[in-house]
């Protein structure tokens, strides 16, 4: 049998025309529009819980001695059955998710977007310029691509609630609910996003965000000249270091060679130089 609040949702299936005042935005319309029938859905009444029959002790009076415990059978509502409650068996699925666990489904995530990660780097792996891009940090992916972990670690595990570390390339937030939602599933229960908090963004921090007292132009150009340096100062630390190139026997040769050349020459200028003053 339907509720009266599944009822009136039901009715509610259909098209409805409402006017957006001037200078008023239509998400702040919308938002409206969508509280107010939410609040009407759970002001509907709600069908009653079932009973069940469970005994409970009769309270005894502090005047009365203890005499044993008596016990009467009661009818209670079955608060398992309640909408917002969490029965039993929801509970159940929670005892047998560990930290362990958790860390060996995200090792296992980590390394199935890793192979996604050389599959989209159109770069010879075999090669050294691979072996210096992934040292450097910058294999990746080229051009869009579908978004892809390089980094994923629980910072914080207190069940049922976990936080995660990740790191990704060309996320959405849409990927990222069904990335904690395949963790739940991987951990035969359930699992849903409650925030999402960016840390970091290519080469910005917390630190580099300017806070809205600081939208000024001098601010911000501060902050430009600071993002230029920093730049700079990356390439330059990423930049390899120039190694002196080996020499050969027969550069080593004509160097000698060269050498005695010129201390000859030099020494037929002296020679010339002192027949000219006598």
């Amino acid at each position: 049998m339907a509720t009266p609040a599944v009822r009136m949702f039901r009715r509610l299936e259909g098209l409805f025309c409402v006017y957006k005042p001037s200078g008023v935005h239509w998400k702040l319309v919308r938002d409206s529009i969508e509280t107010n029938l939410l609040k009407g859905l759970n002001a509907a009444s709600s069908q009653p819980l079932p009973q069940e029959v469970r005994f409970l002790a009769q309270p005894s009076s502090e005047t009365e001695a203890p005499k044993g415990l008596t016990l009467s059978a009661t009818s209670v509502p079955a608060l398992s059955k309640h909408p917002l409650g969490i029965d039993a068996g929801h509970k159940a699925l929670l005892h047998h998710i560990t930290q362990d666990k958790l860390e060996r489904v995200l090792a296992m995530l980590e390394g199935a977007n890793q192979k996604a990660l050389l599959m989209y780097s159109n770069v010879d792996m075999r090669s050294q310029e691979a072996y210096e891009m992934a040292v450097q940090g910058l294999l990746g992916p080229e051009g869009k691509s579908a978004p892809i972990l390089t980094g994923l670690r629980c910072i914080h595990f207190q069940p049922p609630n976990f936080i995660l570390e990740v790191q990704c390339l060309n996320e959405t937030q849409k990927y990222l609910r069904k990335l904690v939602h395949e963790i739940g599933l991987e951990l035969r229960s359930t699992a849903v996003c409650k925030g999402i908090r960016r840390t970091r963004d290519g080469l910005f921090t917390l630190q580099d965000a300017l806070t809205h007292h600081y939208w000024t132009a001098a601010d911000i150009t501060q902050a430009i000249r600071q993002y230029h340096s920093s730049k700079k100062h990356r390439k330059r630390s990423q930049s390899p270091a120039k190694k002196p190139a080996l020499k050969t026997s027969e550069d080593v040769t004509a160097a000698q060679q060269n050498k005695a050349n010129e201390e000859a020459a030099v020494g037929t200028i002296k020679k010339l130089v002192a027949e000219t003053s006598s």
